[in-house]
C-alpha cells in the first residue's frame, strides 16, 4: 500500500525542548496532533528541567536555528505557526525573518518569560524586542496574567491587552490560573470588539505544559480555518480537559494528558 494521498495541515513550532515532556515541544507536538495536525519542530533551546525545577536553557546557534527552518520551508506548506520559548536576540531575529517570509498564516505567539516552576527565563531586553518585532505578525498572544503585566509593566489587564493589540497583535487571551478567584476566568480581547470571558472550573494541583498545550491547540484550530473566537474556545475546552485528566508522572507538578482522546476511543 502506497503513501496516503489526503495532507495535514502542517503547523511550524518554533520553541524549546523539556526533557521531562511536559511542557515545550513534546506538549506542542502532542497537542498538535490530537486536533488531526502535523507539528514540524525546530528547536530554540535545550531546557535543564523537571517538573519540580528549571535550571538552564541553552539556545541553539542562530545559524543553525535558521537554516533548520529555511529547509523545511523549502519542502512543506506551512498553515500556521505556534511561537513558545525564545532566550537569545539572535533566535529572535531569526524567528523575526521567519515570519516576513510566512507572511499571512497565522501566528500564536506564547511569551514564555518563566518556567512553570518559577524560574525567569526571559531577559527584559527579549521581552522588549519580542514586542516590537514579534506582536506585528501575530494573530494570537497567549499570556497568563503574571506574563500579561510583564510584557507591558501595566497592573490592569485590560489595559494591558490593550498595549499589546496596540503593539500590533490581533487579538489577546490572557489566561487567569494565577489570578485569586474562584473559577479560572480567560479573557479574550479582539480590537474593537468587547472583551470575550471565559470560565472554567479552577483544578486542584500545578500542571506542567497548560500554556504551551493551550497555544498550540489555538495554532492548529487556526490552521484548520477556524475564526479567532473558535479557535480559543476550542483550545480552552481540550486543555482544561486535558489537565483534568493529567498525570503525576514526577515529584512535582502534573504532565497534562493531550492525548486522552485516543485513549477514550479504546
Amino acid at each position: 500500500m502506497g503513501p496516503k494521498t489526503h495532507k495535514k495541515s502542517v503547523i511550524l513550532v518554533l520553541a524549546g525542548h523539556d526533557p521531562s515532556g511536559g511542557a515545550g515541544i513534546q506538549a506542542d507536538i502532542e497537542a498538535i496532533a490530537s486536533t488531526g495536525c502535523h507539528a514540524a519542530t525546530v528547536i530554540t533551546s535545550l531546557t535543564v528541567q523537571n517538573t519540580v525545577e528549571f535550571q538552564n536553557a541553552y539556545h541553539q546557534d542562530p545559524d543553525h536555528f535558521r537554516r533548520q527552518i529555511e529547509l523545511v520551508l523549502a519542502d512543506i506548506e506551512i498553515s500556521a505557526c505556534k511561537i513558545g520559548l525564545i532566550s537569545d536576540l539572535g533566535i529572535l531575529a531569526a524567528i523575526e525573518n521567519t515570519l516576513l517570509i510566512l507572511k499571512e498564516i497565522p501566528v500564536v505567539l506564547d511569551p514564555v518569560i518563566s518556567s512553570g516552576t518559577g524560574k525567569k527565563i526571559m531577559t527584559e531586553n527579549i521581552r522588549g524586542a519580542l514586542c516590537e518585532k514579534l506582536l506585528p505578525f501575530t494573530t494570537v498572544i497567549t499570556p497568563n496574567s503574571i506574563e500579561a503585566r510583564e510584557l507591558t509593566g501595566l497592573d490592569n489587564l485590560d489595559d494591558a491587552a490593550s498595549e499589546l493589540i496596540k503593539q500590533g497583535c490581533h487579538a489577546v487571551l490572557i489566561t487567569g490560573t494565577h489570578e485569586n478567584t474562584d473559577k479560572v476566568i480567560n479573557t479574550l480581547y479582539v480590537e474593537k470588539e468587547k472583551p470575550l470571558k471565559f470560565e472554567w472550573e479552577r483544578l486542584q494541583g500545578n500542571y506542567h505544559g497548560s500554556g504551551c498545550t493551550l497555544s498550540s491547540s489555538i495554532a492548529a484550530h487556526l490552521a484548520l480555518g477556524k475564526n479567532t473566537r473558535q479557535a480559543v474556545k476550542e483550545a480552552q475546552d481540550y486543555t482544561w480537559k486535558s489537565l483534568k485528566q493529567g498525570m503525576k508522572l514526577g515529584k512535582g507538578q502534573i504532565h497534562p494528558d493531550r492525548l486522552f482522546r485516543i485513549r477514550e476511543k479504546h
